[in-house]
């Protein structure tokens, strides 16, 4: 049974992912009725105020969401696509993610399962918790899931900090294995934006 702490930690994580979800879908009714997505020069001039500070912020925020769902990923790599363009978009995808998967990792270490059922939910935990009585094959199994972008990445990451996987090896894998997930994630986002959006 969880804890009063833990019930509440979810309350607010909910709360924040439904939070998340809205000002993105706010942000695109947004951005249709002023035209921003109508073409390149129109989203350049949106970005244009925010100077450096845009993708500082969108690192901010995918790091974030790679740690508490806040936005679901799917999302927040769109979002990167649409604002940046493939090959940055990839770029600011790839560093935000790889430092919230960190971050999931030392969190799950220093504060334990508690932390880790809290934020992903005891159900999603339970599913995967048995991965945890593999052994060294864990690392096999977290390193083949990490470079599918299907996989539940952000659990794997808490889990993997359950485990007795060194920082060192945790860092490669997902540095690793990181760049295909996303670049296949991009790559299928930017095909689907060329089609459905003419300034791409």
């Amino acid at each position: 049974m969880e804890n009063v702490s833990g019930t509440k930690t979810s309350v607010w994580i909910n709360a924040a992912t439904a939070l998340g979800v809205t000002g993105m879908l706010a942000f695109a009714v947004y951005g249709y009725r002023h035209g921003i997505f109508r073409s390149r020069e129109n989203m350049e001039a949106f970005l244009r105020p925010f100077g450096a500070g845009a993708p500082i912020l969108f690192l901010l925020i995918q790091a974030v969401q790679a740690v508490i769902p806040i936005i679901p990923g799917g999302v927040s790599c769109l979002a990167g696509v649409i604002l940046f363009g493939a090959g940055w978009g990839f770029v600011y995808n790839y560093l935000g993610i790889c430092a919230g998967s960190f971050a999931a990792f030392l969190l799950a270490r220093k504060y334990g399962r508690d932390l880790v059922c809290s934020i992903t939910g005891k159900k999603a935990y339970e599913k995967y918790s048995h991965w945890l009585n593999g052994g060294k094959k864990f690392d096999v199994l977290f390193a083949a899931a990490i470079f599918f972008p299907f996989a539940p990445d952000d659990l794997l990451c808490y889990l993997a900090g359950l485990t007795k996987m060194t920082s060192r090896r945790f860092l490669a894998i997902i540095l690793l294995g990181k760049p295909v997930s996303i670049a296949l994630y991009s790559l299928g986002l930017w095909m689907f934006m060329t089609k459905l959006i003419p300034m791409f």
